[in-house]
């Protein structure tokens, strides 16, 4: 059952991750929502995750307020319940992260955490409301959570200058340490959806091995070849079968969204 938690986690840290050349067109706005159908192996479903965007204030500063869930549906949640919330609250106009919440349930292991970020001075401030600790940690130069990132790299890379076999990276902060996520461009693919087929851009991403992820397992990122930089396909590859996340609904899209055919 190990599988179907790694597949939530997945989905939160992929998307995390993105090339890093501006953007002229902003690419989400309040009111975006998306919904993913997660499987094994392309056939069973293991569950779903959303992401929604809202508009909000907090310390009288104007933010985005992002929510992403992922819960296991259907058969698996009787034997293996997963029930992740992560939330989000970052600038409207540097697209920084003040404030990041991780409450997760996976199979009975809890984690209950709230990361401040200090942007001048450097520091994340993370309470662990189960274990009652607080502490504070040294950050990068614009560091980002793992909801952030993923919205602020949308705003922050230009594909119409990305190459194949670029690698970039991202400065993220998770839980209680610093990480430099990398990802490799593997070029443009048309993928078949359940809205039809559509024009992407493919990742490979590389992520830490040993703790959620491990050396075998071979990640895939696909994202729509448009202003919307949608997140399409989320697999990892394991040494029996996969683990996959599909974009199954959306609303409140900013762009136009193209479909081939």
């Amino acid at each position: 059952m190990k599988k179907f938690k790694l597949l939530i986690a997945l989905f939160f840290v992929v998307l995390s991750v993105s090339a890093q050349v501006k953007q002229d067109k902003y690419a989400f706005q309040e009111g975006e929502w998306f919904k993913f159908k997660m499987s094994y192996s392309g056939f069973l479903k293991a569950g779903n995750a959303t992401l929604e965007v809202k508009e909000s204030r907090l310390n009288g500063k104007e933010v985005y307020h992002v929510v992403g869930k992922g819960w296991t549906s259907g058969a698996i949640k009787w034997f293996f319940k997963v029930k992740d919330r992560y939330e989000s609250y970052f600038d409207k106009h540097t697209g920084l992260p003040y404030k990041f919440i991780r409450n997760i349930d996976e199979g009975g292991h809890t984690k209950d955490i709230e990361i401040e970020f200090d942007h001048k001075a450097s520091l994340a401030h993370v309470t662990d409301k189960k274990r009652k600790t607080d502490a504070s940690y040294s950050v990068e130069n614009n560091v980002q959570d793992m909801v952030s990132a993923f919205y602020y790299l949308r705003n922050n890379y230009n594909t119409n200058s990305i190459k194949e076999g670029e690698v970039v990276s991202l400065n993220m902060f998770f839980d209680e340490e610093n990480y430099n996520f990398r990802l490799k461009f593997l070029g443009r693919e048309e993928l078949n959806t359940p809205f039809g087929t559509i024009k992407t851009l493919k990742f490979r991403p590389y992520v830490m091995a040993g703790r959620v992820f491990k050396e075998k397992e071979s990640l895939t990122l696909w994202v729509s070849a448009d202003d919307n930089k949608i997140p399409l396909r989320i697999q990892a590859d394991l040494a029996v079968g996969s683990l996959r996340a599909d974009l199954e609904a959306f609303k409140g899209l900013k762009h136009s969204f193209k479909v081939e055919f």
